[in-house]
């Protein structure tokens, strides 16, 4: 096996310890999110409850609050293009260097 491929393997290993630990080490803890956190702390500074300044556009289309699951896949959506464009670039710059490569062989 190679050195690189160690180093990737171990590297993918220590990122799963990463983020499975806060599971088992963490009994009973809550893993809430920014948005929940951020209103409390503007709460507990400014003294009054938090209101928000808008609306979010989907819910004023539906006239309600989206379900958890609607909230979910749009996420999932988002992220799926933003790998794809990543991907996409990613593989453009790896196919431009396997192509300058080739190139230069051919005028050797």
């Amino acid at each position: 096996m190679s050195k690189n491929k160690k180093t990737v393997i171990m590297l993918i290993s220590i990122v799963i310890l990463l983020s499975i630990s806060p599971l088992f080490l963490l009994k009973n803890a809550e893993f809430g999110g920014s948005d929940d956190a951020g209103s409390q702390v503007v709460s507990e500074v400014t003294g009054k409850e938090y209101e928000p300044w808008f609306t979010p556009i989907m819910e004023t289309w539906i006239g309600g609050e989206l379900p958890g699951e609607v909230e979910s896949l749009l996420f999932c959506v988002q992220t799926g293009i933003g790998v794809g464009i990543i991907a996409f670039f990613m593989g453009r710059f790896v196919e431009r260097t396997h192509q300058k490569k080739l190139s230069e062989e051919k005028t050797k």
